[in-house]
């Protein structure tokens, strides 16, 4: 299936994933010290998969460990100053919206509610200094959500879990470490085949809630609970 890739069988310092008009996905490793980083031209936003270590975000210090997230604004800089099994996953954001923070260190909150029993917490978004996109943990619980699509371009990466995409009458396996493009408007749907629950990665634009949804008639899914 087009949308869906395994980013599994590659160990070196970059591993190239989806690469479409609004971002460009990929796996960063760090084993000590890396030459300063910067995108004159795009937004990054960046999330710890596994690892630590301790870096420079515009000559400031910043920790890393499993589940930082970082937003670095265009003509920003960072480096890796030492890295214990650093791997992140960076995305790089093609034409940002103008920021006045050059960026951000974020770690989730709380977890709010989306369809169909779904939940998410916030990463990168306009309240925390990046107004291109919205960087989220979905938490999915088994079972499959109804047929869906969103207004926003999305990837999206599988932390934990297994599972499956639905896309018409087809279907990828998804497992840790796969890879999701979802083009705005494409009904889809993500299914948890469990036991446990399943958690992705998620960045889209325009910015916005990750709980909104339409089906494929076009109305609004609605949240359980929600007024």
């Amino acid at each position: 299936m087009q949308y869906c890739l395994q980013s599994e069988g590659t160990n070196g310092p970059l591993t190239p994933l989806f690469d479409c008009p609004e971002f460009e996905q990929r796996l960063l490793r760090f084993d000590g010290a890396s030459a300063e980083r910067r995108a004159n031209g795009e937004d990054e936003v960046i999330y710890v998969l596994r690892g630590s270590g301790e870096a420079a975000v515009d000559g400031e210090p910043v920790t890393l460990e499993e589940g930082t997230a970082v937003y670095v604004a265009g003509g920003s800089s960072w480096s890796v100053n030492d890295a214990d099994g650093l791997e992140v996953l960076s995305v790089l954001v093609r034409d940002p919206l103008p920021s006045e923070a050059p960026h951000a260190v974020l770690h989730g909150g709380a977890r709010a509610g989306a369809t169909a029993g779904r939940q998410f917490t916030l990463l990168a978004t306009p309240e925390t200094g990046c107004p291109s996109v919205t960087q989220f943990v979905g938490y999915i619980p088994p079972g499959r959500a109804p047929d869906h699509y969103h207004l926003y371009d999305e990837v999206v990466y599988v932390l934990e879990g297994d599972g499956e995409l639905h896309i018409g009458s087809e279907a990828a396996t998804l497992r840790p470490g796969s890879c999701v493009h979802l083009p705005a408007r494409l009904v889809h749907c993500l299914e948890n085949v469990g036991p446990g629950e399943m958690r992705v990665l998620g960045v889209f634009r325009p910015a916005g809630s990750p709980a909104e949804a339409y089906y494929p008639d076009g109305t609004l899914a609605t949240v359980a609970g929600a007024k």
